[in-house]
Order: structure tokens, then C-alpha cells, then sequence
């Protein structure tokens, strides 16, 4: 039985993401996103489900740096819908409530419905979370935004449905590996993962990634982040659509390591359906 690492508690939408891709799996929660890479890369736990990036809050998980250093390969990727209901002691009403407790990127995803309540607001370490804190304070004057799941097993009282301000609210996951299993060149639209650091030399940021454009690869995402003090060159963590064996990426990788001090491959894995859905759109 495969075991899943993800931040969060049981019924999160990490919890959801990790059954949906892994039936019957054997489920690891952990307090933080380091936590949960330590635990695939101590073996505690297979796979790793984190979320990356949030269409309405943007970057979820500092992924781009703790990636890197953890020595974990990119397997995969998913697009979940995310939706969040207001839920409270069982007996509840919306007019009893007074403070509204959530992750801050969940809170962030809901503020009509926490503005249009008047209601204050108070961080909680996962959504989930939220919801086991409401329910063991058992306080109707406190409430949760949290996914639907978590009602049913907190035994909580869903006070409004859907109360996400965008309906095409979506989140992006990604699976970790300790090993690399690279997607096969004729599997399909594909998605590869890179770090790289550039040399210390005048635009090299700038040549480095001139091989894409000149090679037509779509850079979807990058990342910059310094690693130690002073004046170190920059390290970036980018995707890219297609694989390192398409004549095309090869020519840009090639480009990409003349100009750079190191770059390394974190993993080639299938395109989501959900790519594919957005640009026909």
C-alpha cells in the first residue's frame, strides 16, 4: 500500500488530492511542506502530494526552494477544484458567528463572504485544521472555511456552501518522488521540471533563457531565490513544456547550460488534462 506525505490534516484538500490519485493509500499528514518532503526522503513516507499554486492566491508552497535541496523528482501533477463551505457547531447560525478561522490562503480565497459577515479572522495551520479547532472549541461563535470533507468527519454543521469567491478557484498539486520516473518521449504532452544557476557574467539570466524563446519551448513558471548570502549568482527553479529528448527543448537545454553554472533535471512527468482544457478555452 502506497503511503502519501502532505501538509495538512485528514479530510484537507491534500488529503482529497492524495486519495483521488492514490486509492486506498495509506495517508501521512504532516505540520509543514518540509515535513512532508522529509518524510519521502527519510523513506517514512513514499510520495509526497503538495500544492504549488492557487489560481486565486498564487504560490502555495515554497516548492521551488525546498525542491531543489531534498533531493526529490517532480512524478507528476494535478489540478484540483477547490472549494470551501462555511461550517460551525452543529445548531449554528450565521448570526451567531463572530470569528471565522482558516488557512490564510483559504481566507484569502473567501473574503466576500467574511466581508459581507463582518466577521474577524484568525489563522489556522491548515483547513482541515480549522475545523477540528472549531470543533473542539464548540463555540458557535466560531466558524470554519473549509472543504466540504471536513464538516462530515469534524462533525460540524455546514452554515453555507461554496462560498469561494471564484467558481474556477483550482489548485495545482504535484507528486515527489525519491526516485526519477521520467514520462516516455511518446507518452503524450509532457512537462518538465528544472533548477538551474546562472554564471556570474553580464545577462546571463537573459542568454540562458534565450534558447527557449529562440527554440519555441513554452516557459510556463519560474522562480528565483539566492542561496547563502552576498552577492551569489541567483538560482531558478523553471517548467517547461515538453521533454529533454524533443530536438527543440534539447537545443534550449544546451543553450541553458552554457550560460549557467548547473543545471539539473527534477523531473519530466505527463501534462495535467486540465493544460490542454484551459487553452482550447
Amino acid at each position: 500500500m502506497t503511503s502519501i506525505a502532505y501538509q495538512g490534516e485528514h479530510a484537507s484538500n491534500s488529503a482529497t488530492v492524495a486519495q483521488r490519485l492514490f486509492p486506498g493509500c495509506t495517508e501521512l499528514p504532516c505540520v509543514g511542506f518540509e515535513q512532508a518532503l522529509d518524510a519521502v526522503t527519510l523513506g517514512t513516507a513514499d510520495l509526497a502530494v503538495i500544492p504549488v499554486d492557487n489560481s486565486t492566491a498564487g504560490r502555495v508552497a515554497d516548492v521551488h526552494h525546498l525542491l531543489p535541496e531534498s533531493g526529490l523528482f517532480v512524478i507528476g501533477e494535478y489540478f484540483h477544484a477547490i472549494r470551501f463551505d462555511l461550517m460551525g457547531v452543529p445548531g449554528t447560525s450565521l448570526g451567531q458567528v463572530e470569528c471565522v478561522r482558516s488557512h490564510v490562503h483559504a481566507l484569502g480565497q473567501c473574503r466576500k463572504v467574511v466581508r459581507a459577515g463582518g466577521w474577524r479572522t484568525r489563522v489556522s495551520d491548515d483547513t482541515a485544521g480549522a475545523a477540528r479547532e472549531v470543533a473542539e472549541l464548540g463555540d458557535p461563535r466560531h466558524a470554519a472555511l473549509a472543504p466540504p470533507a471536513a464538516a462530515g468527519h469534524y462533525g460540524l454543521e455546514v452554515l453555507q456552501a461554496g462560498v469561494e469567491d471564484d467558481p474556477d478557484n483550482t489548485t495545482r498539486f504535484v507528486v515527489l518522488s525519491r526516485d526519477a520516473e521520467f514520462a516516455p518521449l511518446e507518452g503524450g504532452p509532457t512537462m518538465t521540471s528544472l533548477f538551474f544557476a546562472v554564471r556570474n557574467i553580464p545577462s546571463a539570466l537573459y542568454k540562458a533563457l534565450g534558447g527557449f524563446a529562440s527554440s519555441g519551448v513554452n516557459l510556463t513558471k519560474i522562480e528565483s531565490y539566492q542561496m547563502g548570502a552576498g552577492l551569489n549568482p541567483s538560482c531558478f527553479y523553471v517548467e517547461i513544456e515538453g521533454h529533454p529528448d524533443e530536438p527543440r527543448v534539447a537545443l534550449a537545454l544546451q543553450e541553458l547550460s552554457f550560460f549557467s553554472s548547473e543545471v539539473r533535471v527534477l523531473g519530466v512527468y505527463p501534462a495535467h488534462p486540465h493544460r490542454l482544457e484551459e487553452r482550447n478555452v
